[in-house]
């Protein structure tokens, strides 16, 4: 017995050094537990060298993690199992969670770089003076094209997609409310619309785009049509960005009967352990000088107006990117159309979809 109560002694002798060892090395690295800082993000959606530099400034450690939509990001927060400090949703994902409380309100004494975000950025409707999210990146919905592989088409309108001469020359993203809404687009619909005729209408419209996409796919869009494996692209701005930057024969329109203006900005999830760490690194993502780095890394539009002067013109004056007001007005942001809708739209998806083979 007494060798047992011996043996059960120097078990916990050891243990409380390793524990001590461990939490010596840890703080010689500069990190406890404490000050790490858990960021849920998209992918390749930040210069990883501000990453870097901000665990360089802060001593704070970026635990960096992604999502691909909207949905897994908004099913991950509520479930609660994975604690994050920053997140950055999207409009209509950002008041779900203001309407199913999954976010802290935002101080805004405490980001004072948020004085350089452009006045048309802030107060939208998805989250009304900016109680619970600070603008990121923003840009819009449109087409990428080969001119040397399609003619005569310039797609100033959504209806030359459905042109004879563009069988299987068309990539989508693979997205519910990008390719309902342009349906919708063009029939001059509203991107939101509710009204049953009208989403049946847009739906067996798109049934007749089938011969002319050849699929539907997620981020290797940007390598596919930048390898011209397909002439048109539907694709978000900045990828488009990108895309023409590794193919310079390419170009990006927005249509002119409308398309999506999307916003995605930073919020505290209500699971956040480390606010301080958050609004620190908020802060650092809207210095001017680390805003204009990221916007040349991702390749999406700044709110940032002192970031926007730090760009090269050739980049800030592109009106593909930044467009005029006349353009802005015809955009609209997606409306947060509550689980049923949203889930009828995802049905209208999938027949689309399955319609194709």
């Amino acid at each position: 017995m007494k060798q047992l109560v011996r043996m059960f002694s120097i078990v916990i002798v050891v243990s409380i050094v390793l524990m001590y060892v461990i939490s010596r090395m840890n703080a010689a690295e500069g990190y406890t537990g404490g000050n790490t800082l858990t960021v849920y993000n998209w992918g390749d959606y930040i210069d990883p060298e501000l990453l870097d530099d901000f665990e360089e400034q802060t001593g704070i450690k970026v635990i960096y993690q992604t999502f691909d939509s909207n949905e897994a990001m908004l099913t991950k927060i509520a479930q609660g199992g994975t604690t994050f400090d920053i997140s950055v949703p999207s409009d209509y994902a950002i008041s779900k969670m203001i309407e199913e409380d999954l976010l802290i309100p935002i101080d805004h004494s405490r980001l004072p770089n948020m004085q350089y975000i452009n006045e048309k950025f802030m107060d939208l409707p998805f989250d009304p003076e900016n109680q619970y999210s600070v603008p990121y990146f923003w840009g819009t919905v449109g087409i990428v094209y080969n001119p040397e592989l399609v003619g005569d088409h310039t797609f100033t309108s959504w209806d030359e997609l459905w042109a004879d001469d563009l069988r299987n020359q068309i990539l989508l993203a693979d997205g519910a409310r990008e390719v309902i809404g342009f349906g919708l687009n063009s029939l001059g619909y509203s991107l939101n619309d509710t009204n049953e005729d009208h989403l049946q209408e847009a739906k067996n419209k798109l049934n007749k785009l089938t011969p002319n996409v050849k699929a539907i796919v997620g981020d290797e869009i940007k390598m596919l049509l930048a390898n011209e494996e397909a002439a048109v692209g539907l694709v978000w701005s900045g990828d488009a960005a990108e895309i023409m930057s590794e193919n310079e024969k390419l170009d990006y329109v927005v249509p002119e009967e409308g398309s999506n203006l999307w916003f995605d900005n930073m919020v505290i999830p209500k699971t956040a352990k480390n606010i301080e760490g958050a609004y620190l690194f908020m802060d650092f993502m809207l210095d001017p000088e680390n805003a204009a780095r990221n916007a040349d890394y991702v390749g999406y539009s700044t709110p940032n107006d002192a970031a926007l002067e730090l760009l090269d013109e050739e980049v800030s004056g592109d009106t593909r990117f930044y467009p005029e007001d006349e353009l802005l007005e015809k955009l609209e942001v997606y409306d947060n159309l509550g689980k049923r809708m949203l889930s009828h739209y995802n049905e209208l998806f999938l027949e689309f979809k399955m319609h194709r083979k």
